[in-house]
């Protein structure tokens, strides 16, 4: 479930050097306020998961380190799946009209060398919606109500669903491989810069699950490029990855509208094939919220460690 670094990206992907996003509105461009409880703080002295792959990780301690603070191995990379979309869409509320429990995502990004923040840098998350569908690609799933499933896996592992199973219009080419976009939808996809600090902030919805994944959503961070009054320009794509959710909390999402309504079986963590089962090194996020009342809201954090240098083809 690692991918590849490399210096040619897959032929059905745009050239970098010639990527480009269109800025929002001057509304979309407002920074998201985040509560004290997600103060810089909150990535301090959380441990690196164990059981890392040697290819997916590099030396956990570094003395350049800043005090207090962990330094984090290399974070898992894995596929990008069928459905990015070259970040079309510079904003940090992601949500547009879409129902669903609260989401506030706060992301560090670091290089995992030596510990230092890697500000700047051009951030994408997208995931589906509470009912398991993305945006731009309607066609390919019924969500809630079954459907073939975007099941992001590598070429060669099995995609097959049981028998009478619903059905919908499979991804030509299996789930490793990228798919155009049949709308012109963009809900639940975003791009923000990294702050001096490293740090950036989406607001969006607790994502909703398909048939053959667990609770995720996709993320990939982009080096050495230019922001301009048009977006986005150049840069290399150094980390592809996806974040998780653990299974307590995806559990107790479940129970609240939409998400209860959705028929769709769900993969739980320990039973998902991308999840690499290492942790915060393999994406898991921290979660807080009231137990009693998760419709409130969730706030969820992470630091990403990334080598800048590298160029990662999400396959």
């Amino acid at each position: 479930m690692t991918g590849n670094h490399t210096a040619q990206e897959p032929k059905h992907k745009r050239d970098l050097t010639r990527r480009k996003v269109v800025a929002a509105g001057a509304g979309a461009a407002a920074a998201v306020g985040v509560g004290g409880t997600l103060a810089a703080g909150a990535f301090a002295g959380e441990p690196t998961a164990k059981g890392a792959s040697t290819a997916a990780a590099k030396a956990s301690a570094s003395s350049s380190s800043t005090a207090g603070e962990t330094c984090y191995k290399l974070t898992s990379e894995t596929t990008e799946g069928p459905y990015y979309i070259d970040a079309d869409k510079l904003r940090q509320d992601i949500t547009e009209d879409k129902e669903g429990i609260p989401l506030t995502l706060r992301i560090k990004v670091i290089d995992a060398e030596s510990c230092k923040p890697v500000g700047n840098a051009a951030v994408d998350i997208w995931h589906c919606d509470a009912l398991g569908l993305y945006s731009g690609y309607e066609s390919f799933s019924n969500g809630g109500g079954g459907g073939t499933p975007p099941t992001d896996a590598p070429s060669g592992t099995p995609t097959a669903v049981p028998s009478g199973t619903p059905t919908g219009e499979p991804p030509a080419g299996g789930g490793g491989g990228h798919e155009e976009p049949t709308s012109d939808t963009r809900y639940l996809r975003g791009t923000w810069r990294t702050d001096r600090k490293g740090f950036v902030t989406f607001k969006t919805i607790f994502p909703g699950w398909y048939q053959g994944r667990c609770v995720h959503i996709h993320t990939k961070v982009h080096v050495s490029g230019e922001w301009t009054d048009a977006g986005y320009e150049g840069g290399t794509t150094c980390h592809t990855g996806q974040f998780f959710f653990d299974e307590e909390t995806v559990l107790l999402s479940a129970q609240e509208e939409p998400y209860s309504t959705s028929t769709t079986e769900r993969t739980t963590l320990d039973e998902d094939t991308i999840y690499d089962q290492s942790g915060t090194t393999g994406g898991l996020l921290k979660l807080k919220y009231k137990k009693n009342d998760i419709a409130k809201g969730v706030q969820a954090t992470i630091t990403v460690g990334v080598d800048p240098e590298a160029t990662n083809t999400g396959t």
